[in-house]
């Protein structure tokens, strides 16, 4: 059936394409080892796998997008009336990231919008980089936006939980090893909504959708619709590099490792080079990024280093990570004044 599924869109990139199949992990099943290793297979081989059966309903995840499509069909001028803010959070228009500066001429032909978590324990979390109020819609303009959004980031952070407790468990770990207070209790976790243009990417001369990059954080859940875009780099070294489409799986998340899941792992787990290239038909993705605490403090994991295969990487603080990745990648905030 997932071969059916996924075959039936394959008309729209070329035939010489290369496909990547990946495992596909179901939450629901009461076979939890099978779960895990299928897991652990798709870490060491792609970092990618698809997640199904994750709670989220198809019925529900179908208004985000429809929601998503709202929003993005507003008039420019009121999109830029909510641009981001010095938090990170709001809309980004396009070109507002450049993933690949190497390789783009310009940045990606993509617009967003970022929602970040609001509620807080203690007040002087409020003070933290990635901790802070959203940037809402007017009801007037979207009503029901707002709701939708909220309750769509918080089932998607237990489905992260979820897959972050499998995780531990291919890692040799306790099951709960990621839930605790500086890691999962009080994460970093950002809603992304994505609209790429009808534009038609062309990698030769430096035209993406989003530029080739590994994503920074433990672990992203992606939905999308059902149009071709999303390709993986499974060796980011090779010459040249290969190239291989992600199809969408309806109702599906296809979730990936980050890189300070990597750097957790002492390179034993994959984060992938991933981008998505344009194909003439606009299309629409949710991306929801999971991130430890600010305080929390990235370290190789007992159980990957030993005396032949010592830690790759030195300690870092989470916030001091994510700072500079995202000042490398985001247009300066005054380039829209």
């Amino acid at each position: 059936m997932m071969a059916e599924r996924i075959k039936e869109k394959e008309t729209q990139i070329p035939e010489s394409a290369n496909i990547s199949l990946l495992n596909c992990i179901d939450l629901s099943s009461p076979d939890v080892q099978s779960s895990v290793s299928l897991l652990k297979q798709a870490c060491l081989d792609s970092g990618f796998f698809y997640l199904i059966n994750h709670g989220i309903g198809e019925e529900f995840m179908d208004e985000v997008f429809y929601q998503s499509k709202r929003f993005f069909n507003l008039p420019m001028e009121e999109k830029m009336k909510l641009l981001k803010n010095e938090k990170t959070r709001g809309y980004t228009p396009l070109f507002d990231e450049n993933l690949d500066p190497a390789n783009q001429i310009h940045g990606d032909y993509k617009e967003g919008y970022y929602i970040g978590i609001e509620a807080f324990e203690d007040q002087s979390d409020a003070q933290k980089p990635f901790y802070g109020s959203n940037r809402w819609p007017s009801e007037d303009i979207l009503p029901g936006w707002r709701k939708t959004m909220e309750k769509y980031h918080q089932g998607a952070l237990e489905v992260a939980r979820s897959v972050s407790r499998l995780i531990a468990l291919a890692l040799g770990l306790d099951f709960n090893f990621f839930d605790q207070p500086e890691m999962l209790e009080n994460p970093i976790a950002s809603l992304r909504l994505l609209h790429y243009d009808g534009q038609t990417s062309d990698p030769a001369n430096g035209i993406f959708g989003a530029g080739a990059h590994s994503d920074y954080g433990l672990v992203t859940l992606l939905a999308t619709d059902d149009n071709y875009g999303l390709q993986i780099c499974k060796d980011k070294d090779a010459k040249p590099q290969i190239w291989e489409y992600i199809p969408p799986l309806k109702g599906a998340f296809i979730v990936n490792l980050g890189d300070m899941l990597e750097r957790w792992s002492n390179c034993f787990f994959r984060s992938t080079l991933h981008r998505v290239l344009g194909n003439g038909q606009e299309r629409y993705s949710i991306a929801f990024f999971v991130e430890p605490s600010h305080d929390c403090i990235v370290e190789c994991l007992p159980t990957c280093q030993s005396e032949k295969n010592p830690p790759k990487f030195l300690p870092i603080k989470c916030e001091d990570y994510l700072l500079q990745k995202y000042k490398d990648t985001h247009a300066d905030l005054s380039s829209y004044k």
